[in-house]
């Protein structure tokens, strides 16, 4: 069924025609949210220093992660001390709604793309339902925080937000429907700041987004193989993300042809997963959940560019945010 549905949401199709009428009652319960807050009726919480949202407006993962992190290790570079809060989609303990990451922590307690982001780069992340209190609690605990990223979060609108940056894979935005008829989470066009595509987005605020797999895979303790050494060897490929059929072609791309691949739900539970024998590969959002029971399977990191005038823009935007100093 998911397969059908992904496919239905690049066509206008039987099955897309189908199931327009409930693209319309989504639309409109999203459109009467959006109004409360425009108007008033619900209100934003509004942060002391500056919030970027990363997201997108399409379902079905179109990179957003691996921007994020780009987007933190380049505000690191520039001097800015900058935290993160995600909702820690996926986490199964939610005992406890607002929750520190540290590179210690469990996927199963903070949600795996909330861990991946943190090892990754190591800035103070707050996992939360509410992404406002989220944040809230981080300038509490980390005051030198100049700049707050949210990883996701475009429709979550209880948090005020300066600059918001919407990424697009491949698909753009499918057939153009809603959900459940299309990728769309909400209409599109709407206002951003700054549009990340891999595919073609006719907008003059766009940025081409470049992604692909690094030439080596690691272990849990951080042995790497060259991929080029696995070509041609029975190697079994694992996603749990939303498109897995995307991380096997591109493995594809680095000659890694896998003799088995296995493609499970985004946000997989590996407790319990026994891995095949031989050799391994998964994602590295897979990793933080794979590692704890068997470091010895391979993950390969997922690499992004992003045009340089981007950066120049952002930083362009930021530096002109009031009473905000980038130096």
């Amino acid at each position: 069924m998911r397969q059908a549905l992904q496919r239905a949401w690049l066509h206008r199709g039987l099955l897309a025609w189908l199931l327009w009428p409930l693209s319309l009652l989504f639309g409109l319960l999203a459109a009467t949210r959006r109004a409360a807050y425009r108007t008033g009726i619900l209100r934003a919480t509004t942060l002391p220093v500056p919030v970027i949202v990363v997201g997108n407006v399409v379902a079905g993962g179109a990179g957003k992660t691996p921007v994020t992190i780009a987007l933190v290790r380049h505000l690191q570079a520039r001097g800015i001390p900058v935290g993160i809060v995600s909702r820690g989609y996926g986490r199964r303990d939610t005992r406890q709604d607002l929750i520190e990451v540290h590179a210690d922590s469990l996927a199963s307690e903070v949600g795996d793309e909330p861990l991946l982001v943190h090892r990754a780069t190591g800035a103070p992340l707050v996992v939360g339902r509410r992404r406002a209190e989220a944040a809230q609690h981080l300038l509490a605990r980390h005051p030198a925080v100049a700049v707050i990223v949210s990883d996701d979060g475009l429709q979550h609108l209880a948090l005020s937000r300066d600059i918001e940056i919407c990424v697009f894979d491949a698909r753009g935005v499918g057939n153009g429907f809603l959900l459940p008829a299309g990728l769309l989470r909400e209409p599109w066009p709407r206002p951003v700041d700054f549009i990340l595509h891999t595919g073609t987005v006719d907008a003059p605020n766009a940025f081409i987004l470049k992604r692909q797999l690094a030439g080596h895979a690691a272990d849990a303790d951080g042995n790497t193989t060259d991929l080029s050494a696995l070509a041609g060897q029975p190697v079994t490929a694992v996603a749990g993300i939303a498109q897995p059929q995307a991380f096997f072609d591109m493995l594809a791309a680095r000659g890694i042809h896998a003799s088995h691949t296995v493609a499970l739900d985004d946000h997989h539970d590996f407790s319990g997963w026994q891995p095949p024998e031989g050799t391994v590969i998964c994602t590295e959002k897979d990793a933080v959940k794979i590692w704890p029971a068997h470091p010895r399977v391979l993950a390969v990191v997922l690499e992004v560019t992003v045009d340089e005038a981007f950066w120049h823009a952002l930083d362009a935007r930021l530096s002109s945010l009031h009473g905000h100093q980038t130096a």
